[in-house]
């Protein structure tokens, strides 16, 4: 993480695209934030926008912004994502995500093109320094045609990879601890701290779902323990396993071994399941994102009807 730190002052210092890369949870748009606070860009604005997000239909609206009366529902002048990070940073999220059409559109503005707001003829033009952030391998998404190679070495003429949780188990007591700090503040417990036993199960976990995932098992200790101490009882992964509590293999019905995408489907649709189908309590004990549970679940092809999905809880709104 310090040689994290140190890659972030560098890249602070230019001006040049850069592409931050690393799994879901691991912590990529504070990493973007730290590199605009650390840059001479810092007293501008910083704008983030999800690739995932983008509507195909209002893809130019959202980004360009659009003219009173542009079309139907316009009622007011609205500027646009790029228009509002002028003379700061724009953070692309899930840049993998994004459509051919709207791929083609960014890359055409990234090359420095004026661009009009919807219903409108004046160019406009910015001074914007663009970050894109991603969890897929853009480098096969490329080979396969579903992302622009052009684009693709235009955003990463920088790159920084944030490591997962799991390649520096040695900073998960301390951030245990930093989000106990703010946790019990905003919740209003007296948690004096942690047993050393719950330390250790936490150093043992496999932490699939990142910073995230360490985040939300910290939340559910301190809002459920039953002394001034969480102890090990008190911390619990939403149904995943203990790295050392994993079987060596997972046997199907057959008696063969299933494949990792069977059991991340199975697990994903435990998860709905579980939760009544409900898709963002299933994202956050997943601890992934409801865009990200979304495409599983379209790549996956689930249905409620392919099991019996669990009563939803009266007390969910």
């Amino acid at each position: 993480m310090w040689r994290l730190g140190e890659r972030i002052e560098r890249v602070a210092a230019t001006n040049s695209a850069v592409l931050i890369r690393g799994e879901s949870g691991v912590g990529k748009e504070l990493v973007s934030r730290a590199i605009h606070l650390s840059s001479a860009r810092r007293t501008g604005p910083f704008v983030c926008l999800n690739g995932a997000a983008l509507t195909e239909t209002l893809v130019e609206s959202q980004l360009f912004g659009h003219e009173k009366g542009a079309f139907s529902g316009a009622a007011d002048r609205r500027i646009g994502k790029f228009e509002a990070a002028d003379k700061g940073t724009l953070l692309l999220d899930e840049i993998g995500e994004m459509s051919p059409a709207t791929q083609a559109k960014f890359l055409r503005i990234l090359e420095g093109h004026p661009f009009e707001r919807v219903g409108g003829s004046q160019p406009v033009r910015v001074d914007v320094r663009v970050l894109a952030a991603t969890n897929r391998d853009l480098e096969e998404a490329v080979r396969n045609g579903q992302f622009r190679g052009d684009l693709y070495h235009r955003l990463r003429v920088l790159e920084i990879r944030v490591p997962p949780l799991r390649e520096r188990i040695e900073d998960v007591p301390e951030l245990a601890t930093y989000f106990l700090e703010k946790l019990r503040r905003s919740i209003g417990r007296t948690i004096a701290g942690f047993a050393p036993a719950a330390i250790e199960k936490l150093r043992r976990h496999s932490w699939e779902g990142n910073v995230r995932e360490l985040r939300n098992v910290i939340e559910r200790a301190v809002v459920f323990a039953q002394s001034e101490m969480i102890d090990a009882e008190d911390i619990t992964f939403g149904g995943t396993l203990l790295e050392s509590e994993r079987p060596e293999s997972a046997p199907s019905a057959a008696g063969q071994v299933l494949t990792l995408k069977e059991i991340e489907r199975n697990h994903i649709l435990s998860a709905l399941q579980a939760n009544g189908w409900n898709k963002s309590r299933a994202a956050t004990c997943l601890a992934i994102q409801r865009s990200t549970l979304d495409r599983k679940i379209q790549s996956y092809r689930l249905t409620r009807s392919q099991g019996m999905a669990a009563p939803q809880s009266p007390f969910e709104l």
